[in-house]
This record gives C-alpha cells, structure tokens and sequence, in this order.
C-alpha cells in the first residue's frame, strides 16, 4: 500500500501518546504532541515531534496551532464532557478532518457474555460513551473510536497491578487487555488504510482468568502469587476483537497473554 505521508497532533503525550508520536514520525509524518507541563518539553523535542502546551479544561488561542494538522488523535484520561464539547467546538474551525479517539472497554457492562462493537451493551450514562458520541455525531470530522482493553507492556509490568499482600477480587473472570505495541500498530494501520467512521473494541486475543494470568505475572516478576477473593459467582465480560481483525486484516504481535514476555522496564 502507498504511505501518505500526513500532518498529525497527537492529544497526550504519556505512556502511550509518546511512543506512538516517536513511531509516527519516523514513519515520515508531521507529528505534533501536547502536554501539560512544560517540564517535559525537552524530552518531547528529542523525538521530533512540535511540541504545545494544550489542557483542554483551560483551552487557549494557541490550541489552533496545534489544531492545524490533518488528524488529531486524542489519547488523555480525561472524561469531562463540557471540555471535550469544547474541544470540538475549536476542531470546527480547524482543518481536522479525521479524529481517533482512543475509548476503553470499560464502557461494556459485565454481560456474562462474549461483546461485539454491535451488540449495544454500552452504559448509556458512561463518560467515554457520552465523549464517543460527541465526535461521532459531528459533520465536520469523521471520527474512529479504538476501545482499547486494559493497557500492559513496558513500565505498565502486570506484576505491579496486584501485589503478594493484595487481594484480587472475582479471580475466575477472564481478562480484557492489550499490549502497547498492538496499540501503536492499531493506531498506525487506520490512519495508513483510512479507515473511519468505525468503531473497535481492541485486546488480545486470548482471556485467561484473573487467577491465571496474575499468579504468572507475579511471579514472572518475582513476588508470590496474589491473594484471591472466591465470593462463589463472578460476572464476567469478553471482548472480542474479530472486528478489528477483519476490518484491518490486522494479527496482533502479543496475541497470547499467557506467553508475553514480562518486561520490567
């Protein structure tokens, strides 16, 4: 496939936001990240990548400077509604033409059951759910939301998550994540294939229980296994992923969570 080369602002710039805009422009993209602290300006410039000051409770003028690129992609932990109805509001008059907005699984409610994209098990009153729709219903931008599983690889080691002196609740439920590295590619290949308007849940293939995949992760990492919480039942919700396969004809690098190597750094 041709490589089109394009302007890009990358809302974010923390555990994700920086690789992915390092990996961007080595791709030959024009790349430009936003912080809030001006403390990480040095680091954000090593990658060549324009760096702006951008906090969208408290947007200012210069935010269509950053706004002047041909996708934005927004990937902060944010969930206030009238920031980001706001932040529309300026991509309006910008030249915006295409929006990812990096969403989470979290926005599906425990069914007990396998979830696609299509089924409607969104809770309604969901933050993310009321953001997602902001951007989706607009005419100005065409908008794909990556809901993305729970964030693993590098610094985030899953023996971090629960420690030999924590107790994991519901241990037989199943567990929706996904590696960095599939995060970044994902990201990559919408913007390469041009696919938007869409909508993708984004995890590994596989659904170890929490039981499984904590106990390997803690001791990969050199702790005793965790300790667990049996209450008899346990709701459960998996993500499916098939979509986002399809859709990209894309195979995820860490499809396996039981065989991910448990990096420490």
């Amino acid at each position: 496939m041709e490589k089109f080369h394009k302007r890009i602002s990358i809302l974010g710039s923390g555990w994700l936001g920086f690789p992915l805009a390092k990996h961007l422009v080595l791709q030959g993209n024009k790349v430009k990240i936003s912080t809030t602290s001006k403390n990480r300006f040095q680091e954000l410039q090593t990658i060549n990548a324009e760096t702006f000051i951008v906090d969208i409770d408290l947007i200012s003028n210069n935010i269509q400077v950053f706004l002047d690129s041909d996708i934005l992609i927004i990937n902060i932990p944010s969930k206030n509604i009238d920031s980001f109805a706001n932040l529309l509001n300026k991509i309006k008059i910008s030249p915006i033409e295409k929006v990812i907005f990096i969403s989470s699984t979290s926005v599906y409610e425990d069914s007990n059951t396998t979830i696609y994209e299509s089924d409607g098990l969104e809770l309604p009153s969901h933050p993310l759910v009321i953001i997602e729709n902001i951007f989706k219903s607009s005419n100005k931008i065409e908008t794909t939301v990556l809901r993305f599983g729970g964030l693993i690889g590098y610094n985030r080691h899953q023996g971090k998550f629960f420690g030999s002196n924590s107790f994991v609740p519901n241990p037989d439920s199943f567990v929706n994540l996904i590696h960095r590295d599939d995060c970044i590619e994902i990201i990559n290949q919408i913007i390469l294939q041009e696919v938007w308007n869409e909508t993708f849940n984004c995890c590994a293939d596989t659904h170890p229980t929490k039981r499984e995949f904590y106990t390997k992760a803690n001791l990969s990492f050199g702790l005793v296994a965790p300790k667990f919480i049996d209450s008899g039942t346990s709701s459960f919700k998996i993500i499916s992923n098939a979509k986002v396969k399809k859709y990209l004809n894309y195979i995820f690098k860490h499809s396996d969570l039981m065989k991910i190597e448990f990096l420490t750094n």
